[in-house]
């Protein structure tokens, strides 16, 4: 005679009930990780989310280095501001991508920390070159205020180089000659790594 219970497993918990690993508790849905996984509406919101957001950053960062009193140190405390800064890029870099691999929607989040990653880098910049031509007004073709020392920051990492500023001493040579060789890691390996860890994020899991 067959008993209607339900066979137990260790301990007594029934197998039937037992949860697999990874999976959700109940009927509850996981959350969605891909962009195109919302509808429309959810879709729009997400992405003047982020748009918001790195404007906010924008507006911070860039607020702060025509507010804050860059570029009137030495050229000696600048360089040392100027390794500070690249520290706390890193930093900020790692962070970034451990924020990506925990979020719902890491495709967005890459873009979010590539604007401020990038944003970050042009500051940094751009506040060496206002101390170093503050501090010798030949360093220099033009007397660089923070507009122009941003601007001029702009255009070696878009590559454009129009030419009308360029550094006429060789400290200045080599600095920026240092920004080229980061622009290529920025561009070359950054935005992969952080597109990575979002791709990372989506990919399927071995329990479905």
């Amino acid at each position: 005679m067959t008993s209607d219970t339900p066979a137990a497993g260790p301990g007594g918990q029934d197998r039937r009930t037992r949860r697999l690993p990874g999976r959700r508790r109940g009927s509850e849905p996981a959350p969605p990780l891909r962009l195109a996984d919302l509808d429309p509406r959810q879709r729009r919101l997400a992405l003047v989310r982020m748009a918001a957001t790195i404007l906010l950053s924008w507006v911070l960062i860039f607020g702060a280095y025509f507010v804050l009193p860059i570029g009137h140190e030495s050229g000696l405390r600048a360089l040392l501001r100027l390794g500070a800064d690249i520290a706390l890029l890193g930093a900020v870099f790692a962070w970034e991508i451990r924020r990506i691999t925990l979020a719902e929607l890491p495709e967005l989040r890459a873009v979010e920390a590539l604007g401020v990653v990038i944003a970050l880098f042009l500051v940094s910049f751009s506040g060496i070159y206002v101390a170093m031509s503050h501090e010798s007004a030949r360093t220099f073709t033009q007397d660089l205020d923070h507009v122009k020392a941003l601007y001029f920051t702009i255009t070696i990492f878009s590559t454009v180089g129009f030419g009308d500023i360029t550094p006429t001493t060789d400290g200045a040579r080599v600095v920026v000659s240092v920004q080229m060789m980061l622009d290529l890691v920025i561009i070359g390996a950054v935005v992969r790594v952080l597109f990575n860890a979002a791709r990372s994020r989506v990919a399927p899991t071995g329990d479905g």
